[in-house]
């Protein structure tokens, strides 16, 4: 018997993903992928987002795969300190820094603090070098701290729609071998 491939669960942060956002673009090209819908994108109430993921979560026959981006790398962090590392998998891309004032709106400030506690499950930060969002050393030190392997995506700003990257070949690299992984 083959095992179930993982569900892939695609949570997109702060004002949701845009028709030309890579993560949109991976749903449209993997039908099966699931996004995390949120009752409002531009207010995110940290209790509703996180109860909406958990929910997503426990809805998948096995252990999913989530795929954040920047504000839901920490609603996954807050899920995985809440109820362990049962998931496949993470792929954390460009995780906004909500314990910076300078770096992150007053409205992501209910996801403070940054969960660091080690994941139990495989993970990848996917940063960029110029990110308004987070420092590159502190995106590299969210990865130490939950033990994920750190991808330095270059300059690429936001690792968004205004980045330029498409469909994200060498992302969508990235979230192949997370899903192959055992």
């Amino acid at each position: 018997m083959q095992p179930l491939r993982p569900s892939v669960l695609i949570v997109p942060g702060l004002g949701n993903s845009g028709p030309e956002h890579w993560q949109t673009r991976w749903q449209q090209l993997n039908p099966d992928f699931i996004r995390v819908e949120q009752a409002d994108w531009d207010k995110p109430d940290f209790a509703d987002w996180l109860a909406r993921l958990d929910a997503a979560i426990r809805a998948c026959p096995a252990p999913p795969l989530v795929v954040a981006h920047s504000l839901a790398c920490s609603l996954a962090a807050h899920w995985i300190a809440r109820h362990g590392g049962n998931l496949h998998g993470t792929l954390l891309v460009a995780p906004a820094d909500i314990d910076s004032d300078s770096h992150t709106p007053p409205e992501t400030h209910g996801f403070r603090p940054m969960p660091l506690a080690r994941f139990g499950c495989p993970a990848v930060v996917v940063a960029s070098r110029d990110d308004p969002f987070v420092d590159f050393s502190r995106a590299q030190y969210f990865a130490r701290c939950w033990g994920a392997r750190f991808i330095d995506a270059g300059a690429c700003g936001h690792l968004n729609s205004s980045s330029g990257l498409g469909d994200w070949p060498f992302g969508a690299a990235l979230l192949a071998d997370l899903i192959a992984a055992e």
